[in-house]
Parts: C-alpha cells; sequence; structure tokens
C-alpha cells in the first residue's frame, strides 16, 4: 500500500543551501507548516548525523501553526570539487486524539500512517566579487541618504566637538599651572621651614657655647678664690 501524501508544507521545498565560510556553524532554517484541522507529529532525520545539530529535531505541530527547524552545520574542510551527498527526511504522520506518549507513537505506527519528504543538501562558498559589492554598495547608499540637513547637523556636531576639545585643553593648562605653584609654595616653605630649623638650632648651639664658657670662668673664679684662702 502507497504511503500517504505528506501533509506538511516545507520550505524550502526540496533542498537545504548552506553558505559558507565553513570555518565555523553554519545555519540553514527549514520552515514546517500544518495547514489541517489534525495536530501532526514529526521527526527530522539525516544521512550523516554527526555533520549536524537540528533544533527541535521532532515535535508535534498543532493545527494550522507552523514551526522553524534550524539545521546547523558542523565546521569542516571546504571542497568545492566535492558534491554534497547528505541528504535530509521530514517523516510526519496525524497525531491520534488521545496520544499520551509520542516515542509510543512512533514505535507503534503502521508504515502506512507515515509520510516523508526528502531534503537534498548544497553547499556554497561566498564569491570575491560578492565580497567586494556588498563593501562598496554600503557607503554609497549611506551618503545617498544623508539630506543637506544631516550634513548640517554633522558640521555643527564637529564644530561642537573642537570647542569642547579647546575647552579640555585650556582647562588641563590651567591644572598643570596650578600644580606647578602649589609644588613651588610647597617647596618655598619646606625651605623656610629648613632655614627656621637651622636658625634655632644655631641659637640653640651658641647659647649653650656661652653656658660653658661662663662655667668655666666661673670655676676659674672660684679656684682662684680658694687658692687665696689656702694661702
Amino acid at each position: 500500500m502507497a504511503r500517504p501524501e505528506q501533509v506538511l508544507v516545507l520550505e524550502p521545498q526540496h533542498e537545504l543551501k548552506f553558505r559558507g565560510p565553513f570555518t565555523d556553524v553554519v545555519t540553514a532554517t527549514l520552515k514546517l507548516t500544518n495547514p489541517t484541522d489534525r495536530n501532526v507529529c514529526f521527526k527530522v532525520k539525516t544521512t550523516a548525523p554527526r555533520r549536524y545539530c537540528v533544533r527541535p529535531n521532532s515535535g508535534i505541530i498543532d493545527a494550522g501553526t507552523s514551526i522553524n527547524v534550524s539545521v546547523m552545520l558542523q565546521p569542516f574542510d571546504y571542497d568545492p570539487n566535492e558534491k554534497s551527498k547528505h541528504k535530509f527526511m521530514v517523516q510526519s504522520m496525524l497525531a491520534p486524539y488521545d496520544m499520551t506518549d509520542m516515542e509510543g507513537v512512533w514505535k507503534e505506527a503502521k508504515p502506512e500512517e507515515l509520510m516523508d519528504s526528502k531534503l537534498r543538501c548544497t553547499f556554497e562558498m561566498p564569491l570575491e566579487n560578492d565580497k567586494t559589492t556588498e563593501h562598496s554598495v554600503l557607503p554609497k547608499s549611506a551618503s545617498v541618504s544623508l539630506d543637506d540637513g544631516e550634513v548640517k547637523k554633522i558640521m555643527e556636531e564637529c564644530k561642537r566637538l573642537q570647542m569642547e576639545v579647546q575647552r579640555l585643553r585650556e582647562e588641563n593648562k590651567q591644572i598643570r599651572e596650578d600644580d606647578g605653584l602649589r609644588k613651588r609654595k610647597v617647596t618655598s616653605v619646606a625651605a623656610s621651614h629648613s632655614s627656621n630649623t637651622m636658625t634655632t638650632t644655631a641659637m640653640r648651639d651658641e647659647g649653650l657655647s656661652t653656658r660653658v664658657l661662663a662655667l668655666c670662668l666661673l670655676f676659674f673664679v672660684i679656684g682662684a678664690i680658694v687658692g687665696k684662702l689656702v694661702l
């Protein structure tokens, strides 16, 4: 008995395109739409399960709704001479009204209840002239979108920024001058304090010397007097 026709609508229908470079993960999106009035169970399978990550790879699509399936191709060394033989299959079946266990439903499903659609994979590398065109077109479109009013605003903003830079330079200069003045004042105060300290020390030393000399003279006089009394 032939299998029933696929009820899900696939976008794209026949081919998943992956556009390089393939040094990082490349993702293609597969949209599944359920146009029926019944919930539909689905599974996504591939002939190269180690090369792809599919999210979600199974589930239920409610009646009249759709979901997006992300197909992520893992990084690999691309060879333009090697054609891709990878294929995907979307398998589906009408969900039973009393369904409680989806895995059990798949195990108990009869072959004539299953529907499937197959897609092939293609790899494409962006051409160098495509990159050049993308980079050259963008500045041109940006320049065209600027009118005279926007140009005037940009010029005024540049002028304001220049004035702000000049003001900051003057403030920086004033700060340096004030800092230099403070340093000179600190140096002057330190020198004055050192001079006062030296003067005080000299006066103390001079006073000490005077007292020592007076004591020596006093001892000499006392000695002289004591000597006369003895004689």
